[in-house]
């Protein structure tokens, strides 16, 4: 997903923003729309990103949309780069914008259903693709089994892909509270270290290290969590009054 320098146009926004889970909906926003970039460009979190991507990596990038951040990295140094997304109008659209970037690659693809060999990607990065995954949540104190299910599939095929030593770069508004309890789990096989970026309204970079053993701190909330559910970890038990806002409505404070 997702050259917004500020609020998206309201000529895009959904009716519902149960629409953002919908490819009819990137397919139409696609056709006319030039480029937006969701959690900012990619000169805002660069200098988290040159810590732990080389420009040598392989690097694979998770529903690009109609980001500027693939071109800006490629003009950054970072050639070898692949570009999936679902929605077909997206990647016949960028790769004809990017057609002069002789290295990257646009394929129509599902984040659940990767048709890459194991271990194919020294990188693999996400910029607000699995918070839209999560749009239909109401508040983030919990995480309903269908959406558990989906980012489960997700994370699955993500760590398949993943060289050993491969990094997996996530790029969120989501707090550690609520996004580690997805991505602290031993089956991942890997690690997890947090970062942050921006003025005002904090962004967050997870770098997930493949084959690198989940901190005591986070083993033993992953523990919590199963213990807690008997279950995959798909909900928080709080006693605060939450307001249930629509969570997407951050994405935008650019």
């Amino acid at each position: 997903m997702g050259i917004g320098r500020g609020i998206q146009s309201m000529d895009y926004l959904p009716d519902d923003n149960s629409r953002y889970k919908d490819v009819d909906y990137w397919d139409e926003r696609y056709k006319t729309e030039q480029s937006y970039d969701w959690l900012g460009r990619f000169s805002k979190f660069q200098h988290l990103l040159e810590k732990h991507v080389q420009k040598e990596d392989s690097i694979l990038i998770l529903g690009c949309g109609n980001s500027s951040m693939s071109g800006d990295m490629y003009s950054a140094g970072y050639h070898s780069i692949t570009n999936i997304d679902y929605s077909s109008v997206c990647i016949s659209t960028m790769s004809a914008r990017y057609s002069d970037c002789l290295r990257m690659t646009w394929h129509e693809m599902d984040v659940r259903l990767l048709s890459f060999p194991n271990a194919s990607f020294d990188v693999i990065l996400e910029k607000a693709t699995l918070d839209a995954i999560m749009v239909e949540e109401k508040t983030p104190w919990e995480v309903s089994p269908h959406t558990a299910c989906f980012i489960h599939q997700a994370l699955t095929e993500i760590s398949r892909c993943l060289k050993p030593g491969g990094r997996f770069v996530s790029v969120t508004f989501a707090q550690p509270f609520f996004r580690k309890r997805l991505y602290a789990r031993t089956e991942y096989n890997w690690s997890i270290r947090k970062y942050s970026y921006g003025e005002g309204f904090q962004y967050f970079v997870y770098v997930m290290t493949k084959g690198e053993e989940l901190s005591p701190e986070d083993a033993a909330l992953e523990k919590k969590l199963l213990e807690d559910t008997k279950s995959p970890p798909t909900r928080v038990a709080t006693t605060q009054d939450e307001d249930e806002e629509d969570f997407l409505s951050n994405i935008d404070l650019i």
